[in-house]
This record gives structure tokens, C-alpha cells and sequence, in this order.
């Protein structure tokens, strides 16, 4: 209506609308492209002027020297590990969890959800004293295993959360009909309401895995020799003291982003419908 009344107006926020899109677009994403570029470039190149730096010559120098890192390739590992760990760990007791506090009616279930709220805003710097007591007594320092049981501090309670609004919107005759059946209310969780939750289980997973993916205190502070990527990022070390490979930094820092960005891609559709996936139509 507007393009027939006022085409002049119209065009007019039409263009506002996607110099705002673009301008947004550009202040995100130049940070990620200016660091590619980086990964690109060799060190002397790093402090020439921006439009010399723009047009110097391109090598893969930087991604050698990071594959070549045998610290770096057991780190990647280690985050694997830890990050499938902890996610595992976190959707198998967060589902159970959601499944009680969304299904059934007891006393103090509004409570429960908000402690596990307010453990969820927590700092990281507020726990690390106690529970780096707990990982030394348990003798799982610089151990992958105080890793994953840590980071569940932050995982199950924003998986615990997530996942119980999803299963409050599930329809009750789908349980209904399975209980008729004769099913358990396990056999209920795992065969009927498993497949309806896969969406909300894809989004929160993969949030969580890139939570543990991309943690940087406790895995500096419970571990010595056996760190995941982000310490052993922080602590590249150049030909000298003064010399900051900012060079393999920037290479590093975009390996380990691939795979997110991947995982992200693939799992793009479980994300967009995610929380508002419905189990019947019609």
C-alpha cells in the first residue's frame, strides 16, 4: 500500500532497511574476516598499513606450522573428548530431569527450576575455589574427566532448563496412548517422546558443545599438560619473548571454528525449528 501512495518513501526505507542489514553484517563479520585474512599473511605483513596489508601475498605457511603443533593436534582431541563428553553426559541427565519437572506434579518443582536457574547465572570465578578443591581430592587433576564433570555446571542447567519447556508443550495423548499400551514411563521417555524431542535435543546440544568447545577457565585452571584448544591458543609462543605469532593464532583460531561452523550448517534445520517443533499437525 505504501509502495502505491508514496513510492518515493517507500524506496526510501527500503533502502535504510538494508544499509542497516548491511551495516550490522559488516560489524559482525569483520572481526571472522579479518582474522582469516591474518591466517593468511606472514608475520612481517602484520604491521603494514591496512590497504598493503590487504594486498600483500597470501601463504598457508601459518596452517603448517599449526598441524605441525603436536600440542595443538593433542588439544583438538582432548576438546573432542571433552566436549562429546560433556554433552552426553549433560542431554542424558537433563532429559530425565526435564522429563520429571515438565510431566509430573510434585511439591517444590517451581523451586527446583529456579535454583537450577540461579546456578545457571553463576560466574565461573565463583565456584572455581571449592571445585578446584573437589579435583584434587578426587585425583582427576589434568585429567580429562575434571573437564567434563565441570563443565557440567553450566551444561546441564541450561540443558535441564531448555529442554523442560519443550517437554511441557509436547501433547499428553501421545504419552497417553503409549501408557495405554503398557509402556513405562521410560520406555515412554526413550521411544515415544525421544523422536518428538530431537529438534529441541539437536539445539541444546549443540549449544552446550559449543560452551565446552570454546571454555577457557577451568580448562586453564584443572589442567596442566593436558589442556584443550583454548589454552593452548592463548599460550602460542613465537621465536622469542617479544615475538607474538599472531600469524598461527589467527590459523588456529579458524581451525577451531570450522567445525562449529560446520555443525551449525548441518544441523541448521534442527535449529530453526528447535523449541517450536510440535509433535501433531492438523
Amino acid at each position: 500500500m505504501l509502495a502505491k501512495r508514496n513510492p518515493t518513501l517507500f524506496y526510501l526505507q527500503r533502502a535504510g532497511f538494508y544499509l542497516l542489514v548491511v551495516i550490522i553484517a559488516f560489524y559482525l563479520l569483520f572481526p571472522f574476516l579479518w582474522a582469516v585474512l591474518t591466517s593468511f599473511r606472514r608475520g612481517g605483513d602484520l604491521f603494514l598499513t591496512p590497504a598493503k596489508f590487504i594486498a600483500a601475498p597470501s601463504t598457508i605457511g601459518n596452517y603448517v606450522t599449526v598441524f605441525n603443533n603436536p600440542n595443538f593436534q593433542h588439544a583438538f582431541l582432548l576438546s573432542l573428548v571433552v566436549a562429546i563428553g560433556s554433552v552426553a553426559l549433560s542431554l542424558l541427565i537433563g532429559t530425565l530431569a526435564a522429563y520429571a519437572l515438565g510431566r509430573f506434579k510434585f511439591r517444590g518443582k517451581s523451586m527446583i527450576l529456579y535454583i537450577i536457574l540461579a546456578v545457571s547465572v553463576f560466574p565461573q570465578i565463583a565456584v572455581l575455589g571449592g571445585l578446584y578443591t573437589v579435583v584434587q581430592a578426587s585425583g582427576t587433576y589434568n585429567s580429562p574427566v575434571a573437564l567434563i564433570f565441570s563443565y557440567l555446571i553450566f551444561t546441564i542447567p541450561f540443558t535441564v532448563w531448555v529442554l523442560t519447556s519443550f517437554v511441557r508443550d509436547i501433547p499428553g495423548e501421545l504419552e497417553e496412548a503409549s501408557l495405554v499400551d503398557g509402556a513405562t514411563p521410560l520406555q515412554t521417555l526413550f521411544r515415544v517422546l525421544f523422536p518428538v524431542m530431537m529438534p529441541a535435543l539437536v539445539t541444546t546440544g549443540l549449544l552446550a558443545f559449543i560452551n565446552c568447545w570454546n571454555e577457557y577457565l577451568f580448562a586453564l585452571t584443572f589442567t596442566s599438560s593436558n589442556r584443550t584448544i583454548p589454552p593452548v591458543i592463548a599460550n602460542f609462543s613465537g621465536a622469542s619473548q617479544f615475538d607474538q605469532p599472531w600469524g598461527p593464532i589467527m590459523a588456529a583460531s579458524i581451525v577451531v571454528t570450522v567445525p562449529l561452523i560446520a555443525l551449525v550448517l548441518i544441523f541448521q534445520r534442527n535449529i530453526v525449528s528447535g523449541l517450536t517443533a510440535g509433535a501433531v499437525k492438523g
